[in-house]
């Protein structure tokens, strides 16, 4: 389904869980369409996507608004714990997790096996916040994602960040067959950032709670950067729109 500059494939939660398992996915929210208005790299990325779904419960009501609704929103804190209950006893897949802060992952990962009772998670790492400036860095993460024996890896960077990580180096990542960029999952595993309540995600306020609990992380996001989005679905809605990194 077309919205403003990228796209969403209209597909449920199930019938992700239960048949995607090869392929690099996109959980698309209202953060990454603003880094699509100028970001030209991620920007060229998008149709390189096998499966790109609608994160944003704002965007699920943005399509339907335009005249093109999905069936569902397809968000990546939700998909990740159904997959891993998916696969709890399939001993073809596992997991390696690649970011978050020192030592979160490995908790993630702990309360993860312990779910679904075995080694699903086999390998972590926290890279440093610049490691794209270190060569030798980027060496250690590839060597230690392919040792793990990893079918899957989560690439949690941030929007935009991971999943310009992951086609860099995919081709250098034979054993994986599923590249999942899902932003702050290992948080949410872990236990260090709460989800609301879900009538707060279902009305669309998930923003408005973020807010609330992080007020500096997250003002500029969500009151400065955000707020554009809506103004070009409504252009699109008349007609008007047109996507400024597209200049034919």
């Amino acid at each position: 389904m077309p919205l403003l500059n990228a796209f969403v494939h209209d597909v449920t939660m199930n019938q992700v869980v239960e048949h995607f398992e090869r392929g690099v996915m996109l959980t698309l929210h209202v953060d990454m369409m603003i880094k699509l208005r100028k970001d030209r790299e991620f920007y060229d990325l998008l149709r390189r996507f096998d499966l790109v779904t609608c994160d944003s419960q704002i965007m699920y009501f943005a399509l339907k608004f335009l005249g093109t609704p999905v069936s569902e929103r397809v968000s990546g804190s939700d998909f990740f714990p159904r997959f891993y209950q998916h696969h709890r006893d399939n001993p073809e897949m596992n997991l390696f997790m690649l970011g978050g802060k020192p030592g979160i992952a490995d908790i993630a990962a702990e309360r993860i096996n312990t779910k679904v009772g075995r080694k699903f998670v086999c390998g972590t790492y926290a890279p440093s916040f610049d490691f794209e400036d270190r060569p030798d860095e980027i060496e250690h993460m590839l060597s230690l994602v392919n040792s793990s024996g990893a079918k899957a890896l989560l690439v949690g960077l941030g929007g935009g960040r991971q999943e310009k990580f992951i086609f860099r180096y995919r081709d250098r990542l034979p054993d994986v067959k599923l590249f999942l960029p899902l932003g702050g999952t290992i948080d949410y595993e872990a236990g260090t950032l709460q989800r609301p309540a879900p009538w707060v995600t279902g009305m669309g306020l998930e923003w408005f709670y973020r807010l609330i609990k992080e007020p500096r992380q997250r003002w500029r996001r969500y009151l400065l950067q955000d707020p554009p989005f809506l103004f070009d679905v409504l252009k699109q809605k008349l007609g008007l729109y047109r996507d400024p990194l597209n200049k034919g």
